[in-house]
């Protein structure tokens, strides 16, 4: 007869943030905490990340992104549950790739897959992806023609939330052309996006 054990107790908004501030990144990918944003739960943590930054350690010519872990004991309905994480990423990408008409789906596909990789357990998933085109005129001919891709999404993690911020942090340097195990070697081709 197998034993009965008592439900494991809730992870505590302290015990999660600790998590997230515990996870070790990539050595061209700075993260930092920043500033939560108010009135959306009664806890939250920020993170930002920049692939290779510049010299000041912001404003990455590769790309960047944003996590956000919300708690609420309301277990808000749309949240379908205490935990909602909310993430952007967003990279400039060469002008004949931001056509690609798979770009969007390739950009989801990353997300759910880094996810999927670090058995970080979710429902409730949401999100869109925009491809942007831009050229410049007038004054800003020099910049040319520019492509960007930018990933909005959000999800209700189970479990433990070291794994989705793993995941976040991958999902930020595909987009910049980097995959997992590629520190270290150089990005071929990026640019800066003119207006973002």
């Amino acid at each position: 007869m197998a034993e009965l054990r008592p439900p494991a107790a809730p992870l505590s908004f302290a015990q999660a943030a600790a998590d997230v501030r515990s996870v070790s990144f990539r050595d061209d990918l700075v993260v930092r905490e920043i500033p939560a944003p108010t009135g959306l739960a009664p806890d939250a943590l920020a993170l930002s990340a920049d692939v290779r930054p510049d010299a000041d350690g912001e404003d990455s010519p590769y790309g960047t992104g944003r996590f956000v872990l919300l708690h609420d004991e309301a277990e808000p309905a749309a949240w379908d549950g205490r935990w909602r994480i909310v993430c952007f990423a967003q990279a400039p990408l060469e002008p004949d790739i931001g056509v690609d008409p798979l770009l969007a789906d390739v950009a989801w596909s990353w997300l759910v897959d880094a996810l999927d990789s670090r058995h970080a357990v979710y429902r409730a998933a949401s999100g869109t992806a925009t491809k942007t085109l831009s050229k410049g005129f007038g004054s800003l001919a020099a910049e040319g023609e520019g492509a960007q891709i930018e990933l909005r999404a959000s999800w209700s993690p189970a479990g433990a939330i070291a794994g989705h911020v793993e995941a976040w942090a991958e999902l930020v340097c595909m987009l910049a052309g980097l995959p997992p195990g590629s520190e270290g070697i150089s990005i071929l081709g990026a640019r800066r996006s003119p207006r973002g």
